[in-house]
């Protein structure tokens, strides 16, 4: 059985980096051909940051991208998010997802809940 969680900070102040890790467990995060993505939820929308691909590949949404950077650690099985010079908008709770292709998500964590306020 795949689980995600995720962890880190619930707390960041104004223009720090926000940074998520999400433990990958049941599946390596290099199995072909499986896309690890970050999405968060403020109020009722989702919103997708970005992925890294089981090749180590990345893509990040438009509106975010100059201030997010996605990395792994394939030693450990685990996923990074860094969002830099946090803003309050950046209040969310931010999951760790599987896409297996075509934007369909099997596979989800439980989220976590990320506050930016000094």
């Amino acid at each position: 059985q795949v689980q995600l969680q995720e962890s880190g900070p619930g707390l960041v102040k104004p223009s720090q980096t926000l940074s998520l890790i999400c433990t990958v467990s049941g599946d390596s995060i290099t199995t072909s051909a499986y896309y690890w993505s970050w999405i968060r939820q403020a109020g009722k929308g989702l919103e997708w940051i970005g992925y890294i691909a089981y090749s180590g590949s990345t893509d990040y949404s438009p509106s975010l991208k100059s201030r997010t950077s996605i990395s792994r650690d394939t030693s450990r099985n685990q996923i990074t998010l860094q969002l830099t010079s946090a803003t309050p908008e950046d209040t969310a709770v931010y999951y760790c997802a599987r896409e297996r292709g075509g934007w369909v998500y099997d596979v989800w964590g439980q989220g976590t809940q990320v506050t930016v306020s000094s």
